[in-house]
């Protein structure tokens, strides 16, 4: 079984000019980034083992 390592570090900056922005930048890219990740993962699992974990296919694509 394969592990993954989800922390990640904060960033902080002001909310006003360009550093708010490239925060804000960086945080959705984080975000989309991790949840493509995780549907890649799921994707490559059977449905037996999703079934373990309580999902179905379909829900892949909630994440």
């Amino acid at each position: 079984m394969a592990a993954f390592d989800t922390s990640r570090p904060t960033y902080t900056a002001s909310p006003k000019g360009f550093g708010g922005l490239a925060t804000s930048l960086i945080t959705a890219f984080t975000a989309w980034n991790d949840s493509r990740q995780t549907r890649t993962a799921l994707s490559q699992l059977s449905d037996h083992e999703l079934e373990d974990i309580g999902l179905t296919r379909g829900d892949i694509n909630s994440f």
